[in-house]
């Protein structure tokens, strides 16, 4: 190894350094949610009339029955089928709700689907073939009293994944997927 591959190296990993350190203000600017933060929410399925209050995150870990409680009501009710739906999401809704300061109930209009409910929401038009929902790792959402406009607004500001609007249908599409936006 000559001294160019090392210097090389270093200066590889001083520049990705240098990159994350510019980038922590931003995010730290973006919210007050912490990592140690405990989690509530309050969520409906707009489709079966489910409510759920919840501490879904204890400051330090995830609490088993309380994600699993929420996994049952973003299942795919059509199939009553149950996925262990990504906790991003879970945390991009409270991140959400805490950087417009939102406690009331977040509002699914889809969360996990099966293979069977996206083709045949497929057919009908308006639903990606490879859908995000299909892996669990979407959620189609809106807050109670909160303007759409401002909640999509906000997941943007936070950069989470993969952004859709859909006013017309009222609400917001979040993923885990790389980020892009897009309207619906």
């Amino acid at each position: 190894m000559s001294n160019l591959d090392i210097s090389r190296r270093k200066f590889l990993t001083l520049s990705g350094i240098a990159v994350g350190a510019c980038m922590l203000p931003n995010i730290a600017q973006a919210s007050s949610f912490q990592a140690t933060t405990p989690r509530t929410m309050l969520l409906r399925n707009l489709h079966t009339g489910e409510e759920l209050e919840t501490k879904y995150f204890n400051g330090k870990t995830y609490v088993g029955k309380e994600v699993r409680r929420l996994d049952h009501l973003c299942r795919d009710f059509r199939q009553n089928e149950i996925a262990r739906i990504d906790r991003r999401l879970y945390d991009a809704i409270a991140q959400i709700q805490s950087y417009l300061g939102h406690e009331g109930y977040a509002q699914l209009f889809s969360g996990y689907r099966s293979s069977k409910t996206n083709k045949m929401l497929a057919k009908r038009g308006g639903v990606a073939k490879k859908s995000y929902h299909m892996k669990a790792q979407a959620i189609d959402f809106n807050l109670e009293g909160v303007p759409l406009a401002k909640i999509r607004k906000a997941a943007l500001d936070l950069n989470i994944g993969g952004v859709g609007y859909y006013p017309n249908s009222q609400f917001v599409h979040i993923d885990t997927g790389p980020v892009r936006n897009w309207r619906g």
